[in-house]
């Protein structure tokens, strides 16, 4: 371990990623840019085989990229755990979903845990960066980890940092978002946060992985509780006649004491609609109710119940019944301008429609077809976004604003729109076939 720290100086350490997605890719993207050797490990074989052919997966990362540094031999995927002895670092990036009563499951976290217990060596730094409870990486995971007869802090660097990734953000990148970095004691936190320090501009080191885990959830709660509070506030300003777009965009005028967070169809995304039950698993160890998430989280699954009672509503006051309604969803990632649509909203508002017995079709320039998920599994290719496709639809449902849409075409050509986006209004068109959800 005396020596890690001038390996990664000199670039001479290796770096594993396990879990290539949304939080892996990008990370690995930044040691290579720092000229360090990446090795990729991933269980997805399609995964592993487009990075080795140079080829990317993710919008924000161009194959070029990947291309270049396959080539260099400065970057490979492998699905073969057992090269885990060739690196220096460990970095974890797999999945912490909720199972199905909103318990966290923290089985890929575990299993890749217990491959790491196999293959660990002296000298290895393991640092974990999916979002979890507090006390994962030391009640959780660093029992496994010593069942290799290596000790913690003496043999390995045990540590986490949380993943802070926005994809799609042009302005915070995983270079330029700050990095919050822990370690079991002293001599880990220096060494990882020299790892970190090599690829970010700042990091932010706490005072144990605890904290760390903890900071992540404060971000992601406060986050989740606030669009909670304005989804709310949507519902009852709407029953008031009242535009809550408007409401918001002259209260973030104030410049103190006010922030701006806006509505819309549902929570989407890898943390918000997740990271917050989390804590709410973990506080009842402690016999300590988390009411602001659990209302926060009521609040928020309901939305897309709200859009459906104003499709219906919408539906009904031109004449058509929502049963055999012909309907078009702009949009099934959970944000604009990204190819992700993990827990987006837009796949339960599809799942809501057709129970109504409408029939539904999506478009999304991103996602060419919806693939299989933990929950759905609706087998639907986006359909092209014409006048012709336009006109034939009874209604028009906006549920992710992205930037490449032409909304005077949308506007011109649908008869009716269930905006829940404020998109429209946002670029200027309104009729009177616009109905804000």
């Amino acid at each position: 371990m005396d020596n890690l720290i001038q390996k990664i100086k000199s670039r001479k350490a290796k770096v594993g990623i396990i879990g290539l997605g949304y939080v892996g890719l990008p990370l690995a993207r930044e040691f290579l840019n720092e000229n360090f050797s990446v090795l990729g490990f991933d269980i997805d074989k399609r995964k592993v085989e487009k990075i080795n052919h140079g080829e990317s997966y993710i919008k924000h990362i161009p194959s070029d990229f990947i291309e270049k540094y396959v080539n260099e031999g400065k970057l490979e995927a492998t699905a073969d755990f057992s090269r885990l002895e060739e690196v220096d670092a460990v970095l974890i990036c797999v999945p912490t979903p909720l199972g199905e009563h909103m318990e966290p499951d923290l089985s890929y976290v575990l299993n890749t845990t217990e491959t790491i217990s196999r293959y660990l060596r002296k000298g290895h730094i393991v640092v974990l960066e999916s979002t979890t409870y507090p006390g994962t990486t030391e009640e959780e995971m660093l029992p496994i980890l010593e069942k290799s007869g290596l000790r913690a802090g003496e043999d390995f660097c045990l540590g986490y940092s949380p993943e802070r990734e926005d994809p799609g953000n042009k302005r915070f990148t995983t270079r330029t978002i700050p990095k919050v970095v822990s370690g079991i004691n002293d001599r880990c936190l220096e060494i990882i946060k020299t790892l970190y320090d090599q690829i970010v501009e700042k990091t932010v080191p706490v005072s144990s992985p605890r904290v760390a885990e903890s900071t992540k959830l404060l971000e992601n709660i406060y986050r989740a509780v606030n669009i909670a509070l304005v989804n709310e506030l949507k519902m009852i300003f709407d029953r008031m006649g009242i535009d809550v777009w408007e409401v918001i965009e002259a209260a973030k005028t104030k410049p103190f004491g006010f922030q701006a967070f806006y509505p819309g169809p549902g929570l989407g995304g890898h943390c918000i609609p997740i990271d917050p039950f989390y804590l709410t698993w973990k506080s009842k160890e402690y016999d300590l109710p988390t009411k602001f998430i659990e209302l926060a989280g009521e609040i928020n699954t309901f939305m897309p119940y709200f859009v459906l009672d104003k499709t219906i509503r919408a539906l009904n006051q031109r004449g058509k019944s929502i049963k055999g309604a012909k309907i078009l969803v702009l949009g099934v990632a959970y944000k604009p301008d990204v190819d992700d649509m993990r827990e987006s909203p837009s796949l339960k508002v599809i799942e809501l429609l057709q129970k109504e017995g409408a029939t539904v079709d999506y478009n999304d320039p991103y996602i060419p077809e919806i693939p299989e998920t933990r929950k759905y599994r609706f087998e639907m290719k986006s359909v092209p976004l014409t006048p012709e496709n336009l006109s034939s639809y009874d209604a028009v449902i906006i549920t992710t604003d992205h930037s490449v849409y032409d909304y005077g075409l949308i506007e011109k050509h649908s008869k009716l729109i269930i905006d829940t986006r404020n998109a429209l209004k946002k670029r200027g068109v309104v009729n009177g076939n616009i109905v804000k959800a």
